[in-house]
This record gives structure tokens, sequence and C-alpha cells, in this order.
């Protein structure tokens, strides 16, 4: 999918087992990127992530992926917040590893990033198989799979 550039920095602002390599992280990016970019993609606490949802969106808990996108750049520019506790919580409670849940946040945040929503029915059929696509060309399963 993507002769897109991609211009990544990874912050790290959590600690803990399992979190995903910056190597990872760009790979995973670059598959969804379908323009050039330049993204953040910062890994926070839950404390962090509870706060930059409330400020941001008025939502008083930490959710596991925010986008923000700097639309006044010369080229697409943003941060994604990946939330270290939530995104471990939820590959636990779906039984899907650790790695692929990483994985699917990115590209999800990623389009975000470039303008996919998923609030109406019709946005989110487009995004959910624009990101099916993705994940499972990179290796990874449907995240969108009912589990058998």
């Amino acid at each position: 999918m993507s002769a897109a550039k991609i211009k990544l920095t990874v912050q790290q602002a959590s600690r803990g087992v399992g979190l995903p390599s910056p190597l990872q992280i760009r790979r995973w990016a670059k598959a969804a990127a379908l323009q050039d970019a330049e993204v953040t993609v910062r890994i926070v606490t839950e404390g962090e992530g509870r706060e930059l949802n409330r400020t941001f969106r008025g939502k008083d808990y930490a959710t596991n992926v925010l986008t923000f996108t700097y639309p006044e750049q010369h080229r697409l520019s943003g941060d994604i917040v990946l939330c270290a506790g939530v995104v471990r919580k939820e590959a636990r409670a779906q039984g899907i590893t650790l790695e692929s849940h990483y994985a699917h946040l990115v590209v999800h945040g990623m389009l975000h990033l470039q303008g996919f929503d998923h609030e109406r029915t019709r946005d989110a059929e487009k995004m959910e198989t624009l990101e099916t696509e993705i994940i499972t060309r990179l290796g990874y399963p449907d995240p969108y799979a009912v589990p058998a």
C-alpha cells in the first residue's frame, strides 16, 4: 500500500512488559500510510491517557488510542497516543496477543489521522474494511472477526 514517506517519532512514557519496539511501530504506521506524514506515536500510562481524554474529549477515563491531527502543517501531521494499560487489558479480555492489538491500534490511529472515521455506519464499514486489509497483510488476525 505504501510508497508514502513517514517521519516517525516514538515516545515511551510508560514502562511495561510487551511494549512494541519503535521498529514495529514504524512498520505498522507505514503499512497504513496513504500519504506522506509526520507522526509521533506516544505510549502513555493510564493517568496520562485519562488526562488527555478528559482535556481534549471531555471523557474522564483512559482510552486505548487517541489521535490528534495538526491540519495547519504543510503536510499530514499528528500524534497517536496509545495507553499501555488499557491496550494490555483489552488484549487479555479479547484473548488476542498484545502485539496484534498494538498493531491494530497503530493502524486505526493512522487511518484516523488521514481522515477516516467510524461515527456513521457507512464510514465505519469502510474504515474497518481497510483496517482488516492492512492488518491481515501484516500477518495478524482480522481484528473484527467474531471469535468462534
